[in-house]
């Protein structure tokens, strides 16, 4: 039996390693392999940010990934936490009845997606402003280099 409640956490927590899609697609699960790639290329990114500035152009385009990743594992998470009960056991429990315990939203379902909310928000923002600044500080810069 997959329990939604499990699957929010695993989600929201271990999103970007794909430990959701393990949980409930087992290992063989193309995407669940495929999430670290750009977690692992986001925290590149803000590796190259603290070896050489914030002025690197391939950190300003690798960092956001990190933070796309987050976003959207956050999303699954809030997907996966306001699914129905029967939705959810049709799902991913398709021997159990449509009722069955796995499936109910619980209070620890709640608190996951409220984290989830603010979490995945506050990354998808944070690498949205973060991306944009890095791009139109690069063009003031270049024309500035132009007009001289």
């Amino acid at each position: 039996m997959k329990n939604k409640t499990t699957a929010c956490w695993l989600a929201f927590i271990g999103g970007p390693l794909g430990l959701h899609r393990f949980y409930l697609r087992g290992l063989n699960d193309l995407l669940g392999w495929l999430l670290p790639l750009p977690t692992a290329i986001g925290l590149y990114g803000i590796e190259r940010v603290q070896k050489y500035g914030l002025d690197d152009q391939w950190s300003w385009a690798l960092i956001p990934l990190l933070g796309f990743t987050i976003a959207g594992c956050a999303l699954t998470a809030i997907v996966y936490g306001l699914m129905s009960p029967e939705k959810w056991n049709a799902k991913f429990n398709p021997s159990a009845p449509s009722d069955a315990a796995a499936g109910n939203t619980r209070w620890l379902t709640v608190g996951a997606l409220v984290l989830a909310l603010l979490l995945g928000t506050t990354a998808l923002m944070s690498s949205i402003a973060f991306s944009f600044q890095r791009y139109f500080e690069y063009q003031v810069e270049e024309s500035k280099k132009i007009s001289q």
